[in-house]
């Protein structure tokens, strides 16, 4: 791998199926895994601010319950006596959801968001909401309202957003999964930069019912954990209609047909990003992938367009708030006032570019099984940077993050970020999988099949060490 790397153990298939057996050979309880997780957010906490409410005392009392149903016999399944954290955009019953904002500091919901029902029925146990970026419409974390996010990598970084607090959780192992959101690349750009995995599935294969809304077109619900294996237990756990794939151990890479885009996606990088990535390449073809070079469409197109339908739909789903502008952060506040201003007509062409480019992958999908790209062209910036420079000028930050993402929500199409190196700094690398529509076990099982052939998920920043 290119730059530094810290030492890694062998690497663990799934810390969840780790806890899962745990328990049910009395090794632990849920009580304990609760308590632990509890403890690790009072050790942490004073340094990297990534949860806004810690559940407690619901969540012990949550643990001897389902203790109790395991003593009895009764198995809810993998995620029984798991500790969890929801990112603070899922509506949780009785329990604050701010979406990170000063609009929603009081907001106490009558009901749960409809992936929090499901996890609760699945025996998951909440620990606390994670903090985000202000009503998930960013990419920093840095949020005006409760404090900057910070990378346990490196504290004076960005965790990248909206979910930077999930993503911080688990980075320093204080849950084994958390739930995120991704309208832009919330999930992944996260997960890149705190070096975990990030999955964005395709579109409405989880439901956003309950959870506060940014772009109606371009919301997903995804899992963020340490291991490929450990976000398909987590996804399958989620989705309307599981399909109950987990990658098993020793997933074979022969055959398979990866697509490495020859425009767009290594322009303007970071060479050391484009450099682990190119390693990644080169190991799935040393161990039997077949390497194809491609031309993706026109992405710029297709980033502006998703850009376009955002702004206007963000308007849209805040407009009931827009008369409180002094509790609105500047740069929330900014798009906001963009959004407002774009016309149904651009709105429509932006629907129609999105669907004519879309039409243009699909046509690269009978030629390849996957794409493989940077997740994002930077690593984490240092909170408060505004814009980072190329050869040729300057772009702002947010766009610079969320340029190789972006489009994959304006196609809703399953793509997923695992770590492929670090910097020479040390900061993680992430890289992105993307396939087709529906094809979201398989993303799952080339990123399993890549994940062991890396040997990262092992890998945690010093401060958790």
């Amino acid at each position: 791998m290119n730059g530094s790397m810290p030492n890694s153990s062998a690497n663990p298939v799934s810390y969840i199926e780790q806890e899962y057996h745990a328990l049910r050979a009395r090794k632990t309880s849920a009580r304990e895994l609760v308590d632990e997780a509890l403890r690790k957010i009072a050790t942490f906490e004073a340094r990297l601010n990534a949860f806004l409410t810690v559940t407690g005392d619901d969540a012990r009392e949550t643990a001897d319950a389902l203790d109790e149903e395991l003593a009895a016999g009764t198995d809810r399944g993998l995620l029984h006596g798991i500790p969890i954290a929801h990112k603070d955009l899922m509506r949780t019953k009785g329990v604050r959801t701010t979406g990170g904002s000063k609009i929603f500091a009081h907001y106490v919901p009558q009901r749960d968001a409809e992936v929090v029902r499901i996890l609760n029925r699945a025996g998951a146990i909440s620990v606390g909401k994670t903090g985000l970026h202000e009503l998930a419409y960013g990419v920093t974390s840095d949020n005006p309202h409760y404090g900057a996010i910070h990378n346990p990598w490196d504290l004076a970084r960005s965790p990248g957003g909206s979910s930077g607090g999930s993503a911080v959780a688990i980075a320093v192992g204080i849950v084994p999964f958390t739930t995120g959101t991704d309208t832009g690349g919330s999930i992944r750009v996260p997960a890149a930069f705190c070096g975990i995995v990030g999955f964005k599935p395709t579109f409405g294969k989880i439901s956003t019912v309950g959870v506060l809304p940014l772009g109606i077109t371009q919301d997903h619900v995804g899992p963020m954990t340490r291991t490929v294996r450990d976000a398909a237990i987590a996804f399958q756990a989620m989705a309307i209609r599981p399909t109950g794939y987990v990658p098993p151990q020793d997933i074979p890479l022969k055959g398979v047909r990866v697509g490495v885009p020859r425009n767009y996606y290594f322009e303007r990088v970071d060479p050391q990003v484009a450099q682990s990535v190119k390693n990644a390449v080169a190991i799935a073809e040393r161990l039997g992938a077949i390497v194809v070079e491609l031309d993706v469409p026109d992405m710029v197109a297709l980033t502006q367009a998703g850009a376009t339908c955002l702004l206007s739909e963000a308007a849209s789903s805040l407009r009931p708030y827009l008369d409180r502008r002094e509790d609105f952060g500047e740069d929330v506040l900014g798009r906001l006032d963009q959004g407002r201003k774009i016309l149904a007509l651009d709105y429509l062409e932006a629907l129609r570019v999105r669907r004519n480019v879309g039409r243009g992958f699909a046509k690269l999908w009978p030629n390849v099984d996957c794409l493989f790209t940077p997740t994002s062209p930077i690593t984490a910036p240092v909170i408060g940077e505004k814009s980072v420079s190329w050869p040729g000028g300057e772009e702002e930050v947010r766009a610079a993050a969320t340029r190789f993402t972006r489009g994959m929500n304006a196609l809703g199409l399953p793509s997923i970020s695992i770590p492929c190196g670090f910097s020479k700094s040390g900061l993680p690398i992430g890289l992105q999988i993307i396939a087709g529509r529906d094809r979201d076990d398989w993303v799952l099982q080339i990123a399993a099949g890549m994940e062991d052939a890396l040997g990262l998920s092992a890998n945690m920043p010093p401060l958790a060490r």
